[in-house]
């Protein structure tokens, strides 16, 4: 998995590792452990062993941030389809290679999706300060059972948070939205896809007008997701977060922080 990406809200999705323990609804049909059953592989669960990628394999984003670099534009890259990057039971090491690999790719934005925003904080390397420039993070919330998993996320300093709420499996009328940049919406696909109630969508999109925060409407899903589509309301809904925008922020925060400790420790007269 890697490349160009058919994922509507990305340009190329990057695994570390294949391998994963499922840890609420929203994983009961997931759609990467199928696919790795389906190569005969089975990475996932408590204890099992997580699949290493090829050495090539990790060169590939080197070469998609020198195309970046030569294009003069910016390359998403969701991280991870195959994996949660904050899985307890990660290959050893291959964390931090993942994130030497990010710091020496700037022009890729990296989107860190995961269903463990618990363990970001304590994941981070020592130099993250506010956040890197180039990684979004982001955690899963299908339904209201699991929305504390945004309080961990943003709890976290980063140029943007997002929410992936897909696969939606229950209305959230009450999504704390106020340090959120984008939200993406989608329903579940496959044999046994579970039924996504347009008024769930329609109120989520209500909620992210009311804080300004962009919304993208990635499908409907069901067993036939092509024929479904991903028009809401009559209108694709492809809207991106600006980082530029955060990054100010975060640049006012630290000349903040700056001008509060000169007040505090004014500079003696030379």
């Amino acid at each position: 998995m890697g490349f160009s990406s058919a994922i509507e809200w990305t340009t190329h999705t990057f695994n570390p590792w294949w391998g994963c323990t499922k840890v609420s609804e929203g994983c009961r049909h997931c759609y990467a452990e199928t696919l790795s059953l389906r190569y005969g592989k089975g990475f996932w669960g408590k204890g099992q062993t997580r699949r290493l990628m090829s050495e090539n394999y990790w060169k590939e984003p080197l070469r998609w941030n020198t195309t970046a670099e030569q294009q003069g534009r910016r390359i998403q890259v969701f991280c991870a389809s195959m994996a949660d990057v904050f899985d307890p039971e990660a290959p050893a090491g291959q964390l931090d290679r993942l994130w030497n690999l990010i710091r020496a790719t700037p022009s890729l934005d990296w989107q860190l999706l995961t269903k463990r925003p618990e363990r970001i904080r304590e994941s981070l390397p020592d130099d993250w300060g506010l956040g890197w420039p180039n990684v979004w993070l982001g955690t899963s919330v299908e339904d209201s059972q699991v929305i504390e998993r945004i309080g961990h996320l943003v709890n976290v300093s980063a140029i943007v948070h997002f929410l992936s709420l897909e696969p939606l499996i229950g209305p959230i009328p009450d999504l704390p939205l106020s340090r959120i940049d984008w939200v993406i919406v989608g329903g579940e696909s496959g044999p046994d896809a579970r039924f996504m109630n347009p008024g769930w969508v329609r109120d989520i999109r209500r909620q992210c007008r009311t804080f300004g925060v962009a919304f993208f409407f990635k499908q409907w899903g069901g067993v036939r997701k092509r024929e479904a589509g991903r028009k809401l309301d009559g209108r694709f809904y492809n809207e991106m977060p600006r980082p530029e925008n955060k990054a100010l922020q975060i640049q006012n925060e630290i000349n903040a922080r700056k001008d509060r400790q000169g007040t505090l420790f004014p500079r003696a007269d030379l």
